[in-house]
Parts: structure tokens; sequence; C-alpha cells
């Protein structure tokens, strides 16, 4: 048993970073994933690292796209609007393969919006905000702890793909303080050799890494491209996750990721004591979306209720997955509000009672 703390998400999320072998951080402070920085730019020159506060998110991704093309562990933190500004060099990240981590702390939108929790970046973080055909693997934590150990395993799976790890999280998970059992320090020399970063010649004795994503001759794009598609297939194949909760024998299942996955399992085992099955089925990776597990499930429920705090982004995604096997309703809000039980419960009662009638299933 390792050591527990009792933390809020930001910091776990901070320690857990320097734990996996983070040595530099590029930031802006934005509320509400602020403490995540402060808590940087307090430890990180402890373990010899770098912390440096750039003028804005602009800079720090870019900043971001230097530590990373010379084979350092690097991450940046922010929250909506920052991550919008971001767009461009995630785009550069992406083209040119570059591993590193980035932590949103979603807060509500559209424009500065305001600061408290809400899922609204779905769209922005699993479609690709910039431009061009590329995937950041997008990690959706419920709890402290949860995101601690993902934003430690996020920086072996951006060094395996050498791709964008991104933490998408909110307020809630955030601000809240859990006992947190953080994972064990790694030692820099036991982290995966880097042979294509920009690192020197080695005394000249070969010839000179480049990292770029510039392909003017249109051939060379397209292999570049197909290449990346290849790399996407394979993180679909091998990095797909995602938690059910009470659905083995559910009539009516809940999709829900991040904190509202937590108010969606409260509201489930309200309504399992009124003698209603419902299940939850609680993406962890919200890119790759675990489609096919999802499909699975729908085959065997009478409906589906997608909830998100946003006014419905990854219902579309819910929708996608089980291609009209079963009717897809959705229950949300948006702004900063935060649903209610009591609200979440409801809607499920009201998706059941809408439901039309449905034969008894032999055996049950």
């Amino acid at each position: 048993m390792g050591e527990r703390e009792l933390t809020k998400g930001n910091e776990a999320m901070a320690e857990a970073a320097i734990r996996a072998g983070c040595r530099y951080f590029f930031g802006y402070p934005i509320t509400p994933q602020s403490e995540l920085l402060e808590y940087m730019a307090k430890h990180l020159e402890e373990h010899g690292g770098v912390f440096l506060q750039a003028e804005s998110e602009v800079s720090a991704i870019n900043m971001v796209y230097g530590a990373a093309g010379a084979g350092a562990r690097v991450m940046t933190a922010t929250s909506s609007p920052g991550f919008s500004l971001m767009q461009e060099g995630l785009s550069y990240l992406a083209g040119a393969e570059l591993p590193a981590v980035v932590v949103d702390v979603v807060r509500g939108g559209p424009g500065l919006g305001g600061l408290q929790p809400a899922q609204s970046d779905y769209f922005q973080a699993t479609k690709g905000g910039g431009h061009g055909d590329y995937r950041l693997i997008v990690l959706a934590p419920s709890s402290p702890q949860e995101a601690a150990d993902l934003v430690y395993e996020a920086f072996d799976l951006a060094d395996r793909y050498r791709n964008v790890v991104l933490i998408l999280a909110d307020s809630i998970l955030a601000q809240a303080m859990e006992p947190v059992e953080l994972p064990p320090a790694r030692s820099l020399e036991s982290l995966p050799p880097k042979p294509w970063a920009t690192v020197g010649r080695g005394a000249g004795r070969r010839e000179p890494n480049v990292v770029h994503s510039l392909y003017l001759a249109p051939e060379d794009l397209w292999a570049h491209n197909q290449r990346l598609q290849a790399k996407y297939r394979r993180i679909e194949a091998e990095e797909t996750r995602w938690e059910e909760r009470e659905a083995e024998d559910a009539d009516w299942l809940v999709v829900a990721y991040g904190s509202m996955a937590r108010i969606a399992l409260a509201a489930i085992r309200q309504l399992r004591r009124q003698g209603l099955r419902v299940g939850l089925f609680r993406p962890i990776t919200l890119w790759p979306f675990p489609s096919r597990a999802l499909a699975r499930r729908a085959a065997s429920v009478r409906g589906i209720l997608a909830m998100e705090m946003s006014a419905g982004q990854m219902v579309e995604d819910v929708r996608l997955a089980v291609e009209g096997a079963v009717p897809v309703r959705f229950f949300g809000k948006t702004g900063g509000v935060v649903p209610e039980v009591e609200e979440a419960t409801e809607a499920v009662r009201r998706m059941a009672a809408e439901a039309a009638p449905h034969p008894v299933r032999p055996g049950r």
C-alpha cells in the first residue's frame, strides 16, 4: 500500500506528473486549473525541473513543442478558453508526432464563460479542434485518484505512440479533496529512450534528427497522413477503455463520463432501490470512444440516456455507436450548472415511462 494523501484533484495530477518523470511545465494561469500550475511552480524545481509561466497559452503550447522535440517529458495545463488558444500548437504537435501531456480543466462557455464545472469541450477535445486529420488520446477521469493514475500513465502512452495525451477534467474533479494513493516516483534513467529526439548528432557520429510537420509535396503529405491514420487505428485497437457498473442485468443504460458519471451512479443506485434496473456505462477514453463495447451493451437494454454537463456533445458518439439499435435520449445542463441526483433520476424515469411496451425477454 502506497502513501495516501488528502489532496485536490489539481494537486494530485501535478504530483503524479512529477513522479512520472515530467521535468518541464509551461503554462498560463486560468481558473479552475490554477492550483495545478501553482503546484508545479512550487515543486518542480525541487526535482531538477523547469517551470515557466508563459505570457499566453499560445506561447505555452509552443514551448511544449520545443521541449517535446528535445525528448523531454513535458506538460501543460489550462482551462477551456486557454485550450481553444492552444489548438494550432496541438495540430503542430500532432503533425510532428511529438509526445506531450495536456490537462484541460473544463469550465462553462462559450467565450470567457464562467468558472463553474462543464463538459462542453468534448467536441474540441475528441474531434481535433485544430486543422488537419489528427487525434489526441483523450482520457476522462472521474475522481482525483483516477486523475492521478491517468496522468501518470499518460506520459507512457504519449511516448509509446508519439502522440499528445489530453486529460479532460472539470472543476468538480479538480477542486475536490479526496484521499489519493500517489504512484511511485520514476527515475529519469528508467524512462524509454527517444532516438528520434533533436539532441545533437552524438559527436557527429550520425545524421541529425529533424522534427517538423511541413510536407510540401502532396504525395509526401499523403504518405505522412497514412502513417498517422495507421497509428490512430492501432491506438483504437489497443487503448480503448470503459467501465460498466450495475449493467449486467440492466433494462436501461446511462452513459456518462467524468464527474457526471458519479452523479449518474448515485441516481442509478436510487432507481435500483425503487425497482428500476438501470446500469452505467462510463467511457474512460473519450477518444478512442468505446463504440464497440457500447454497441454490445446496447443489444441488451431498452434505452440509453446520455448525461452530460453540456448541451449535448458526447451523445452524438453514443448515437453513432448504437446505430439506432435502441432509442438514445439526452439529459444535461450547461453553463456551469451541475445536475442534481434527483433530476438525473427523473430523467431516467421519464425515458422509461415514454418507452414503447417491450416484451419480457426469456428467462427474466
